[in-house]
């Protein structure tokens, strides 16, 4: 099977062109994304026919278990379909079937290469039911809601963007945080019944925040696409940011814009690594 492998911002990914094959894709993704037995990955995100876009995007965790939407590796998947001529370079804008539902990214072209892209991302899910997350009945949303973890209560605010997020904005530096140890607990705590995204966040100014990222199914990740979009949202709904936020994170730099109501806008770079063949 031929693949390629790119990354958006770090938020790296094997892609493989999957139309008219069946595989055991949930082994194959954890196969490939082992950064020591196998090509190193964040996940697999496969291309597929779709009925409702010009392409699908089916994605896996590197764990192996299937994802619903990633901001990183939708832009890279539009970059992988043009690559290798899925979709077509004479169009400004595609819609991608995902499992979140569907969305327009469009690439930014430098240098007759597409290195950049940006991404309707649809409306942020703030009903927790919808999220999902336990709630006490009554409540619309969680903006700074409790959460004890080993022992401590921690402040977290929920948002889903087609994938549930749980963002702990700090005081002290997101470097300094435990977040290998705090986690995996986040991420499996009871609150969340499909696990969560884990996003630590400092607000450096109302224009600009730095991110750290554990990933469910992954870990910790150099970049999350919508963890950044999350991580956005729940600033602005806490009256700490603008509209057109700068974030930070390990593997580089995304922009992300959200007027308070309506859909977020996320932008970033794309790259391309290198290709070859896995053996299966």
């Amino acid at each position: 099977m031929r693949f390629a492998k790119l990354h958006g911002a770090g938020n790296d990914y094997i892609y493989m062109d999957a139309r008219g094959q069946e595989r055991d894709w949930n082994e194959i993704a954890r196969r490939v994304s082992d950064r020591h037995f196998g090509i190193g990955a964040d996940g697999l995100i496969l291309l597929r026919e779709s009925n409702s876009g010009d392409a699908k995007m089916q994605m896996f965790n590197a764990d192996g278990s299937e994802g619903m939407m990633c901001g990183n590796g939708i832009r890279c998947f539009v970059r992988f379909g043009l690559d290798g001529n899925a979709l077509d370079s004479a169009l400004n804008s595609f819609d991608i079937e995902t499992a979140s539902g569907v969305l327009k990214v469009r690439p930014i072209w430098e240098n007759g290469e597409m290195s950049r892209a940006s991404v309707s991302m649809g409306a942020p899910i703030l009903a927790p039911l919808d999220i999902p997350a336990a709630a006490p009945s009554g409540l619309d949303r969680l903006i700074d809601h409790p959460l004890t973890v080993s022992g401590d209560e921690i402040l977290v605010s929920c948002v889903s963007m087609g994938n549930p997020h749980a963002v702990h904005f700090l005081d002290t530096p997101v470097e300094e945080y435990q977040l290998t140890v705090i986690g995996p607990v986040v991420e499996r705590h009871a609150m969340f019944p499909d696990r969560v995204n884990y996003e630590i966040v400092n607000v450096l100014d109302r224009d600009r925040i730095r991110v750290r990222v554990w990933e469910r199914g992954s870990g910790i990740t150099l970049a999350c696409g919508t963890g950044a979009c999350a991580a956005v949202v729940a600033g602005r709904l806490k009256g700490l940011l603008d509209d057109s936020v700068a974030v930070e994170l390990p593997g580089g730099e995304l922009l992300v814009s959200w007027p308070g109501e309506g859909g977020v806008v996320l932008e970033g770079p794309v790259a391309r690594v290198f290709e070859g063949e896995w053996p299966d």
